[in-house]
This record gives structure tokens, C-alpha cells and sequence, in this order.
């Protein structure tokens, strides 16, 4: 079945190729669709200007003019349509000064981007079928050599942006590919330069590799090229076995926990993490949960009851940190995923309480910090079905209390 992105996109290189321009399908897509994946979004290339593809498509919004890049709404789906650039220098290693759009040729285009598997262009009504545009032998490099290579000279695409070195990663990870010896080279030479990309640049990169069910292979990479000591500031020297056994549907707080426990990070993980990715709060605070719930799924579970298995898996970092137990204790994590199916019958983990702190104060009680403890009483005895009115919790809360003033 072709997607219906694939139609769009399409439809509008035939629209603007009708009005006099050049217009193909462009980089991820033409790749992704060469290695038989379907590409998760299609961009178009066309040596029309802006305000040329605005007049072929009235309704159509500009976006990063600067970039002359266009967004095209046909039949419900946006498609970016980018006018053929040459680049400018880049004085902040980041984007080009400026883009020159008129007169940039399809192949000036190409020239401009990052690897040979990127720079591929797709006429889809190019004679005979789709016809594939390749100046820079990027077919060979991406069915035969299965390389990821940098266009041109490797060092001058890495000072233009550092963060290639990782994209490198990124891409050679995903399709199991190898790193091409040039770029490779520059790469391991160049690494330090990556401190000057911004944290949260460098943070969306790791985050989408890791991301991934390649992880593991990213994960050495990174080690193998010299970029996670940049990232970290600290080299290791491991075969990632966390991340390697870590599920598909593993969490990203989950893989970037694993990935530091397998580097042998101590301490304030999660913070450490955070300030050299800058990953937001609740990502933070989503791999701290992991990492410290998970030695008490380990060490604790077999030897507490109901109520304290009831409270673990119905935490919020169960999920994360039950499927690093997996990659590590696959058995260990199969027998408590079993016991909670059977925990979360009836009542639940976590059902609503049947005592507040409001029922305590209504009864006479005065607030303390002893409120917390007799409420954690009671809702335990709830949890392990020992009651099931608000009568039952009040005596036991009332019994707490007492005991804990006494």
C-alpha cells in the first residue's frame, strides 16, 4: 500500500515540474525507500523560489525563509518543499551564514549535504519507474558498501556542523552499516571539537540513537570514535551488555539509564545525565526513578508483601526499571511480571484510598507528620485486602496514631 505522504509528495513534484521547474524527492526518504523502509515523512527539492512555489501552491506557508523551505498542504498531508541551496560559510559550526537559492543547481544541493546516502534525489516519473539521482555514489555506498560517508572532504562537512560526528553514528547504527575509513578517521580526530555543539543538540542526537533498537551498536561507536568522553567526560571501556539486551520497547529513560550503567556511572546518575544532555525534568527525574527502584525489584521484591509489591509496581518507574531487570535477569523480571498480573486482580495496585488525610481532621485529629504515617497504615492494610471500608482504615489509622504519640 503506498502511504498516502508518498501520494503528496509526489503529487507536488509533478505540479511544480508541469509549471516549468526542476522538483524531485530528496535525502532520508529516497534513501529509507532504496533500503525498503518506509520513510516516515518525504521532502521535496525544487530549483523553484519561495515566492515561485507559493505562486504554484496558493495557501502554502514559508518557514526558516532564511532556508527557503516551504510547507505544501495537499489532501490533509504538509510536505516540506526546499528550493536547491548553496551554502555559505559556517562561522558558528552550526548552520551557514547565509544560502544562496538563485541559480543553485540540483547538484549544488546534493554537494552541500552531509552524507552520500543524504544526498540522493528521486524523480518518481523519471522514465521507466522512480529514477534515482546520484552524484555522489550514494546507492553503492548505501546496497553495496553499506557505508556511511561524508560527501566531499570529511573534516570540512564536520567543522561546517559538528554535530555530523554523531548523525555519522546515528545512521551507521540504525542500518549496520560501517563508518567509512575517511570519515571515521576525521571523526576520531575532530571529536573534541563536538564540546562546542550545544548540550541540547548533542542530548537529541543521543536520545534518538539510544532511542533505537541499534543501541547498543551506537553505544560503541560513540566509545569506539572517542565521543563519549566529550559527552561525559569520562571514557569506559564495556561491550554495553544492558543496552544490548535492553527490549525494542524499552523507554528512552530506560536505555539512557542502561547505557550509563553500563559505562559504570555512580552517584547522581540521572543528574550527571541530565547536565550533559540537558534532558528535560521529567526525563531526569524518569531515570533517577529507574535507577533506584531498580536494586529493590532485585533485592527486596521476593521478601516483602503484598502492600510493598503493590506500592513497587504500581510506582511510577516500574516500567523502566523492570525492563533493565530484564536485561540483565530475564527470569528474575518474567517471575515478578507474573506475580503483578496476578497482584493487579481485584482490588488493583493502586486503588483509590479509602482514608484522607480530610477524614482524620474531620474525625478530630489534629495534622502532624504522624498523619502520614497512620495513613500509610491503612492503605497498606487495603492494598493486602485486609480491609475494605473507610470504618476498618479509620480504627487502624486511629490505632497508628495512638501507638506513634504514645
Amino acid at each position: 500500500m503506498v502511504k498516502v505522504e508518498y501520494q503528496a509528495a509526489c503529487h507536488i513534484v509533478r505540479v511544480l515540474k508541469a509549471a516549468g521547474h526542476e522538483a524531485v524527492l530528496a535525502g532520508g526518504c529516497v534513501r529509507d525507500r532504496l533500503l525498503g523502509i518506509v520513510p516516515k515523512d518525504y521532502d521535496v527539492a525544487t530549483s523553484a523560489l519561495p515566492a515561485e512555489v507559493k505562486a504554484v501552491f496558493p495557501g502554502s506557508k514559508g518557514v526558516g525563509e532564511a532556508f527557503a523551505v516551504v510547507l505544501v498542504r495537499h489532501e490533509e498531508v504538509t510536505t516540506e518543499v526546499a528550493t536547491f541551496r548553496k551554502d555559505g560559510p559556517y562561522a558558528d559550526g552550526r548552520r551557514p551564514d547565509y544560502v544562496e537559492l538563485d541559480g543553485a543547481t540540483m547538484e549544488e544541493d546534493a554537494a552541500r549535504r552531509d552524507f552520500t546516502i543524504n544526498g540522493l534525489f528521486e524523480d518518481p516519473d523519471g522514465g521507466e519507474g522512480c529514477k534515482i539521482i546520484d552524484f555522489h555514489d550514494g546507492v553503492a555506498d548505501l546496497i553495496e558498501r553499506q557505508c556511511v560517508r561524508a560527501i566531499g572532504d570529511p573534516a570540512a562537512r564536520i567543522a561546517e556542523d559538528r554535530l555530523r560526528m554523531l548523525r555519522a553514528v546515528r545512521f551507521a547504527a540504525r542500518f549496520g552499516f560501517e563508518i567509512a575509513a575517511d570519515t571515521h578517521q576525521a571523526i576520531v580526530k575532530h571529536a573534541p571539537e563536538l564540546g562546542a555543539v550545544s548540550r541540547e543538540r548533542v542530548g537529541g542526537e543521543v536520545v534518538m540513537m539510544l532511542g533505537h533498537h541499534t543501541r547498543a551498536q551506537a553505544a560503541g561507536m560513540l566509545q569506539e570514535l572517542g565521543l563519549d568522553v566529550v559527552i561525559l567526560g569520562s571514557a569506559a571501556n564495556t561491550d554495553f551488555p544492558r543496552l544490548a539486551s535492553l527490549s525494542s520497547e524499552a523507554s528512552d529513560a530506560a536505555a539512557l539509564a542502561a547505557w550509563a550503567l553500563d559505562r559504570g556511572m555512580s552517584g547522581d546518575v540521572a543528574g550527571l545525565l541530565r547536565e550533559a544532555l540537558r534532558l528535560s525534568n521529567s526525563m531526569e527525574e524518569a531515570i533517577s526513578d529507574a535507577i533506584n527502584l531498580l536494586p529493590r525489584l532485585l533485592n527486596e521484591w521476593s521478601a516483602v508483601g503484598v502492600a510493598a509489591k503493590k506500592r513497587m509496581a504500581s510506582h511510577r518507574g516500574y516500567q523502566a526499571a523492570w525492563r533493565l531487570l530484564q536485561a540483565t535477569s530475564p527470569q528474575s523480571a518474567q517471575a515478578i511480571a507474573a506475580e503483578v498480573d496476578d497482584l493487579s486482580q481485584g482490588i488493583g495496585l493502586a486503588p483509590e484510598p479509602l482514608l484522607s488525610g480530610d477524614d482524620l481532621v474531620s474525625a478530630g485529629h489534629h495534622p502532624g507528620p504522624h498523619f502520614a504515617v497512620a495513613l500509610d497504615a491503612a492503605y497498606d492494610a487495603q492494598l493486602a485486602g485486609h480491609i475494605s471500608s473507610l470504618e476498618e482504615a479509620m480504627a487502624i489509622a486511629e490505632r497508628t496514631i495512638r501507638d506513634d504519640l504514645a
